[in-house]
């Protein structure tokens, strides 16, 4: 064990580092789309706000070790769930807010709550618990053992899900699901499972995208997905049949994109009208501004991020450790990919912000939450550099 290490040998600079490029990045982009009109208030201070309360819970976070985070686990995935019961059962008012179709949001002094944000962390951390005890415990693994293991992950993953489908927020419930396939696969389980149930997976979301085209009635009166999700579906296969409704965004996020061209308008010099572009389309911005030169760059800073999250995941010693690295870097991958991706045509708009960019408080603070555990494991695992953590607490 290592003593001698004082905190700037041991804390993250190349993470800080990123996150406050990321942070440059924000409030530019923010800054000139907030020149559109649509709103009257100032995002710039809003998203620097959002940044300072996140270095807030990053530092609370980082001074509590990973064993800590072990304990506390249940009561934080208990703490989100009963948040998401809270939205569930409370009536849609001043308190509990309906957004674009969906009650995701607490209303409160300090600004609106999305408590699906805290909800990815809390799952990421129970189900990286589940999986290292059961890896414990299960030293020969089998087929059974690893059923078992995905049974203990979908039971983990269940309750969220059903409160948050019942929103409905199914760009969060993707979030989700994309966090559970990461982790079933770095959990050890053989590919004799995986692999047909990612395939059986796969079959189910082509025969929901089928009746979704083909079949509206049933999906929309047997499998209970509202109008507005399958508008969005018509609109992303076809949005110019939508131009003055659900494919309004998509066109004119494409137009402005392809209208930046290699190196982008400068910035301010945005021509294109593009509806919510300081919050789930700020990517637009980006593209029209600073063009293919400019997005690229961007696409390249979240490729970093995520190598670094890697390196991070792969110097860990305890297993725990890794799984949650490997929660927060699925969460993040597939909110860049979906994002971006919905931006372009690529796939369909779900209303995922961009992390670190994309303005939202709620966001921010989430995202601060997760990267705040990686800090603490980085910042406590450089403590422990001869034998993992549970070691030296015996």
């Amino acid at each position: 064990m290592e003593t001698n290490r004082n905190f700037a040998q041991r804390f993250d600079w190349t993470l800080a580092f990123i996150m406050l490029i990321f942070m440059c990045i924000s409030l530019t982009a923010i800054s000139s789309a907030q020149t559109s009109g649509q709103y009257s208030a100032n995002f710039v201070f809003l998203q620097l706000r959002g940044y300072i309360i996140g270095a807030f819970i990053i530092t609370f976070v980082m001074f509590f070790e990973p064993n800590q985070y072990k304990k506390f686990t249940w009561y934080l995935y208990g703490f989100g769930v009963f948040l998401l019961f809270m939205l569930f059962v409370i009536p849609a008012g001043s308190f509990a807010l309906r957004v674009n179709g969906a009650k995701s949001w607490f209303a409160t002094p300090i600004g609106n709550i999305q408590p699906a944000e805290f909800m990815k962390t809390f799952f990421i951390l129970a189900a990286a618990w589940v999986i290292s005890k059961h890896n414990e415990y299960y030293l020969d693994k089998s087929i059974r053992s690893d059923l078992l293991l995905l049974a203990k992950i979908f039971g983990v993953l269940a309750i969220p899900l059903f409160f948050i489908m019942q929103q409905p927020d199914l760009g969060s419930a993707l979030v989700f699901l994309a966090i559970t396939a990461a982790l079933i696969i770095v959990g050890g389980v053989t590919w004799k499972i995986i692999l047909p149930v990612f395939l059986a997976a796969s079959g189910i979301g082509g025969a929901l995208l089928w009746m979704a085209v083909y079949k509206q009635d049933f999906i929309q009166n047997t499998l209970g997905f509202d109008p507005y999700q399958l508008a969005r579906i018509y609109s992303w296969l076809d949005p110019y049949s939508y131009a003055a409704s659900e494919g309004y965004h998509l066109i004119t996020s494409l137009n402005a994109i392809g209208s930046g061209e290699i190196f982008g308008k400068g910035f301010g010099g945005r021509e294109v009208y593009v509806a919510e572009n300081h919050t789930d389309f700020i990517f637009s911005v980006i593209g029209e501004e600073w063009g293919f030169v400019g997005a690229s760059f961007v696409i390249c800073m979240y490729f970093l991020l995520v190598y670094h999250l890697t390196k991070i995941a792969l110097e860990l010693k305890d297993p725990f450790c890794s799984y949650v690295c490997a929660g927060v870097i699925a969460m993040i991958t597939f909110h860049v990919f979906e994002n971006i991706g919905m931006t372009i045509q690529l796939l369909p708009i779900t209303g995922i912000p961009l992390p670190l960019i994309s303005y939202g408080g709620s966001s921010m603070m989430g995202i601060s939450l997760a990267l705040g555990l990686i800090f603490s494991m980085k910042f406590h695992h450089r403590t422990y550099m001869f034998g993992s953590h549970d070691e030296d607490q015996h």
